[in-house]
């Protein structure tokens, strides 16, 4: 598809395709009455294999329901050439030749108005919520004991500000008599929802699921932090709160994160266009545009500097920014040269690259390393990292003038963690590109589902020597533990391929997120998937 979006659609806006249209939302998507539901349930089977389920569509060139999971709708598409499909669960309209969901500014104009007069339809069903609330205020099984409770208000459809329930004296009266809470169990899906792919937007839907389930983000989002300065609505910030909104509202049908979208098409003319892009040059890129959006003063309440490299006190810079020590040491004089400098993520080389990779884990017999299992020539996320921060020879070709020596001189290198941040994101270099080659690098990369950075940090260097880590690690220390939350993964060549992610939802409660698709995951499915982009929050926060 060209960036003006498909241009197959311009085929079935002929006569009277809006009408017709409305009438497909009205009677077989949102059913907003009891009459049409019936309808729904008696008419919408598969005309091939007459199943209820298997994600029917249905044609919007003539009455035809089949199922996309048997391509049953696909075979339809292809004898008829009607090229255009809805999903009859969520309403979004498929493209036979583009292969994919797509967007289009007046269908889904349509889709809005139909899907508010279905909810205005339903609206006497939600006037019961109140009354409801009260009976479960009077059996102590409260949601929380504060002084509003925000709900949708149903008259302004999907995607408008939320309005708050301002509680009455008599309800007030109650909570301050129930000072139960309700508890949060393990079955709870509430910031579980899927995204519409617009078109290879796969890599944007698993970035926007790692940022929506990082916990102190998710925290700053929801109470509503955000004070935008920006004149126009181009704010990238106001949007992801409005998304944090729309993930947590308790909606359980995909959203289509098209606003997003044309944000970051806005802001980073790069990733403009249907192509696929890479799924960490977008994170990289989104995390800039939410600094300068929402970048504030650099002097805290009490007139101290922000405490990260960048002297920024706006969210972003607080969670994902760490500082990067880099040593270069004389190898005449051994006179230091350090600089500090601020990083959002690491990149790690892997073995199998056209960089040589030094050496795997002293583990190899099949011990454990940062609780990472070494089997027989395997490679694990510590290899990766104790490659990254050990001493480099630079060598003849790339001298460096020394203050001690005011001369030209060799010089050795080191990389190590000054400062850690929040939360810690790795980017594993499987795209590899040069001159003479352009592949992926599928070599498996254990990883950990708790961390510990102490060894990698600046004050544990002495404790390396010519990059054999020997281990001094206290066990009580836990200030650089961090633990797994999000996960990543590319499927597929350089050319062609999908992103998926992993999130966890609770403690040890992990779900696949594939576009408009989640599905339940074990532990075993995180830690064998071969891992793009890895998630780390901190164990424990320090406070000043």
């Amino acid at each position: 598809m060209s960036p003006a979006g498909c241009s197959h659609v311009n085929g079935y806006k002929v006569d009277n395709w809006k009408q017709n249209l409305r009438v497909i939302y009205q009677c077989f998507v949102w059913s907003g009455t009891a009459e049409t539901r019936r309808r729904k349930a008696k008419s919408c089977i598969c005309h091939m294999c007459g199943a209820h389920l298997n994600r029917l569509h249905s044609c919007l060139y003539c009455v035809f329901f089949g199922c996309f999971t048997k391509k049953h709708i696909h075979e339809h598409a292809k004898n008829k050439r009607h090229n255009l499909a809805i999903d009859l669960l969520y309403g979004g309209i498929y493209c036979f030749v583009c292969q994919d969901y797509i967007y289009d500014k007046d269908m889904e104009q349509i889709a809005k108005e139909e899907q508010r007069k279905a909810w205005k339809l339903q609206g006497r069903a939600f006037c019961f919520l109140t009354e409801n609330l009260i009976q479960l205020l009077k059996q102590g099984h409260l949601l929380s004991q504060c002084r509003h409770i925000c709900v949708p208000f149903v008259s302004t459809g999907i995607g408008e500000k939320y309005t708050t329930w301002e509680p009455t004296k008599r309800e007030l009266e109650l909570l301050r008599h129930n000072p139960k809470r309700r508890k949060i169990t393990t079955n709870c899906t509430i910031g579980l929802r899927g995204l519409i792919n617009l078109g290879n937007t796969c890599f944007m839907n698993c970035i926007v699921q790692a940022l929506t389930h990082t916990p102190l983000l998710r925290d700053f989002f929801l109470s509503d932090r955000h004070k935008c300065e920006m004149q126009s609505n181009s704010c990238l910030v106001c949007e992801m709160s409005q998304l944090f909104q729309e993930f947590y509202s308790g909606h359980r049908s995909p959203h289509i994160p098209f606003r997003l979208l044309h944000l970051v098409w806005t802001h980073a003319r790069h990733l403009a266009g249907y192509e696929q892009q890479d799924a960490h040059e977008f994170l990289i890129a989104a995390l800039d545009v939410l600094h300068r959006h929402c970048k504030g003063d650099t002097i805290n309440d009490n007139g101290k500097k922000a405490n990260n490299p960048n002297h920024c006190n706006c969210i972003i810079d607080q969670i994902f920014t760490g500082g990067l020590q880099s040593d270069v040491t004389c190898q005449v004089c051994h006179g230091v040269s350090t600089t500090i400098d601020p990083f959002w993520d690491i990149s790690l080389d892997l073995p199998g690259s056209s960089t040589p990779f030094w050496p795997l884990s002293p583990g190899g017999d099949g011990s454990t390393v940062n609780g990472e299992s070494h089997l027989s020539g395997s490679t694990t996320l510590t290899d990766c990292l104790r490659r990254f921060t050990r001493p480099e020879h630079l060598g003849s070709s790339a001298k460096i003038k020394c203050g001690g020596c005011h001369s030209y001189q060799e010089s050795t290198k080191q990389l190590t963690m000054k400062k850690l941040p929040i939360v810690a994101c790795f980017h594993l270099k499987r795209f590899e590109h040069s001159a003479k080659l352009r592949r992926k690098i599928t070599t498996y990369v254990s990883f950990p589902l708790e961390l510990d950075m102490t060894p990698f940090m600046a004050s544990s260097k002495e404790s390396r020597m010519n990059g054999q880590y020997q281990q001094t690690v206290d066990v009580l220390n836990n200030d650089n533990k961090y633990s797994l939350f999000a996960v990543v993964n590319h499927q597929g060549t350089l050319e062609s391929g999908h992103y998926t992610s992993f999130i966890r939802q609770h403690k040890d409660q992990w779900f696949k997120c594939d576009d408009a698709i989640i599905t339940k995951a074990s532990i075993k499915d995180v830690l064998d998937s071969e891992g793009y982009l890895l998630f780390y929050h901190k164990q424990f926060l320090e406070y000043e």
